[in-house]
């Protein structure tokens, strides 16, 4: 059995006042050609399909247009979505009986019966060719505070927190299936911040329940084979690659154009899951200029031209621009501005830089004791290639350090 992960669409979303719809379809385009290609059984969504949770007009009919797209090429391809945090919930299960029929199955809140988690909408059975379950997957939306019982807000010892919340939450759930799924793979789906995953800046909410924002891999109890996650939008593998971020679909901030935009692909054999991240080319460019530090007005200028014009304004390049400040900055703020109008792109935004005062003296080094390895190992990058890792190389230094 394949299965290909993905989240964190964000339908709908803006960019400077861009839509970026048709980036959005150009991408559901490529998603679909994936899928038949790579002989999909099983796609995840993990949260945040679309941006707010009043998505527009447009943003719904995009949304089924593709599942409907997707079914057409596929028809045996079974879909679960989960909402996230950005998700307008219970419209996202109002056509829940009508897509069930197609085999796509949309979780946006967490049910319950008898106080308990119904395991009945929760746990979905994945059938094989000749229609037996092969696997089953515990689809889990974004957890909100009411969700989890006898969550504390206060910090007083003894008290449940959100990690204890959550911890018995999934502990729970997995135990109450044992009888159902034997010793057929469980793959959990979920939508939070796992500790040790890389946050981007721009897109991603911190999402607060109790007072805390991240909760650690191992709430997912060990007879979790794969855990697909959503909200952290670099691709990224936490507990040996047992839990993953998917990443997002492509840049939705300035501090994602250097990731590795996809989906995870799974081969499931048994209760072995091989995951591996699949690349999916930019549906438009998304630039920043420079693409390390700061530039002049003039340079600015002398990289615009060199920017062809694309037949599809929708798709032009959107641009980020980070200058050096030779002037007072409304006066440069006007300059760079116009320049971006003439130009061939999409301004994505701009900030002035003041020059940076080198003649201050060193801060003293740290002892061991006030450092960690991967401090250690930003200060060697940042000696041997002259700039700090980005968060690319940060999450295959955390992949290495996993695995000693």
């Amino acid at each position: 059995m394949r299965a290909l992960h993905s989240a964190d669409w964000h339908i709908g979303q803006t960019l400077n006042g861009w839509s970026r719809e048709a980036e959005h379809a150009r991408f559901f385009d490529s998603l679909t050609d994936l899928l038949v290609a790579e002989r999909i059984d099983l796609l995840l969504v993990a949260g945040d399909i679309f941006d707010t949770t009043n998505p527009s007009g447009e943003s719904q009919r995009l949304f089924y247009r593709t599942m409907a797209g997707i079914k057409q090429r596929l028809p045996r391809l079974q879909v679960i979505l989960t909402g996230g945090n950005h998700d307008p919930a219970l419209r996202l299960e109002a056509p829940a009986d009508l897509l069930g029929s197609f085999d796509i199955h949309t979780i946006g809140t967490v049910h319950r019966r008898g106080g308990q988690p119904d395991l009945d909408r929760h746990l979905i059975p994945v059938p094989g060719p000749d229609g037996t379950p092969e696997a089953y997957v515990m689809a889990i939306p974004f957890l909100r505070a009411a969700d989890l019982s006898g969550l504390s807000f206060a910090a007083a010892e003894g008290e449940t927190t959100v990690i204890d919340a959550a911890r018995r939450f999934y502990a729970d759930l997995t135990e109450a299936a044992l009888p159902r799924i034997g010793d057929l793979p469980l793959i959990a789906m979920g939508h939070l911040h796992c500790t040790g995953g890389l946050e981007s800046e721009g897109a991603e909410r911190r999402i607060l329940i109790g007072g805390s924002h991240a909760v650690p891999p191992d709430i997912y109890p060990p007879r979790i084979d794969y855990v697909a996650l959503g909200h952290l939008h670099g691709p990224q593998s936490l507990d040996s690659g047992r839990v993953r971020y998917s990443g997002s679909c492509f840049p939705l901030s300035a501090s994602e154009i250097r990731y590795r935009h996809g989906v995870t692909i799974l081969d499931i054999e048994g209760r072995r899951i091989r995951a591996t991240h699949r690349d999916i080319p930019l549906p438009a460019p998304v630039l920043r200029l420079p693409s390390t530090g700061t530039m002049t007005l003039a340079q600015l200028e002398a990289a615009l031209s060199e920017i062809e014009e694309g037949p599809e304004v929708d798709l032009r390049p959107l641009v980020y621009v980070e200058l050096l400040a030779e002037e007072a900055p409304a006066v440069m703020m006007g300059r760079a501005e116009a320049l971006l109008r003439a130009a061939p792109v999409r301004p994505a935004g701009i900030r002035i830089h003041r020059a940076q005062d080198h003649t201050a003296p060193p801060a003293p080094a740290p002892s061991l004791a006030e450092t960690s390895p991967e401090a250690l190992f930003a200060q060697a990058f940042e000696a041997k290639n002259g700039f700090a890792p980005e968060d690319r190389h940060l999450a295959a230094f955390r992949d290495v350090l996993s695995e000693v």
